[in-house]
């Protein structure tokens, strides 16, 4: 065990190289913004993921499965797994999609639309808070460049 005064003597630990690489920035931001959504969350068994899925499929009414994992980037049994746990939860439902038999057509429940503006509302609260330090134009910036990366 430590004593106070064997913490003082500890030097601060060496970084390497991994102050230069942006992969690792953006995993410490990401582990803050996670935590930060975590909490925001307060017990609503939600994910960050799970709810791009719900916004998606708000702004999307009738989106497939498919398309969702274009969109996404995921593999067809990720999504599938996904919308299976958003179905058992009440807030997804699966209907024959209009023009593809083999298709779903997504949307929100209406117990699902209810959530998902509770949720949209503290997600608002929370990027408030984890942008608190940078200004409209400095959070413009941070998105943008971003959208480059990925």
């Amino acid at each position: 065990m430590a004593t106070k005064s064997t913490k003082r003597n500890e030097a601060a630990p060496g970084f390497g190289f991994l102050p230069d690489l942006i992969g690792y920035h953006l995993r410490r931001a990401q582990l803050a913004v996670f935590q930060d959504f975590t909490a925001a969350m307060d017990g609503a068994d939600i994910t960050p993921g799970q709810f791009g899925v719900l916004a998606l499929i708000d702004a999307n009414p009738g989106l497939s499965q498919t398309r969702l994992g274009e969109i996404l980037r995921l593999d067809r049994s990720t999504v599938v797994g996904l919308i299976d746990k958003l179905e058992a939860q009440g807030l997804v439902a699966r209907a024959p999609h209009p023009k593809d038999r083999r298709a779903h057509a997504l949307q929100l429940s209406q117990f699902g639309t209810k959530r998902f503006r509770e949720l949209a509302r503290r997600v608002r609260r929370h990027e408030t808070r984890i942008a608190k330090q940078l200004s409209a134009a400095e959070r413009a910036l941070l998105i943008a460049l971003l959208q480059r990366i990925g």
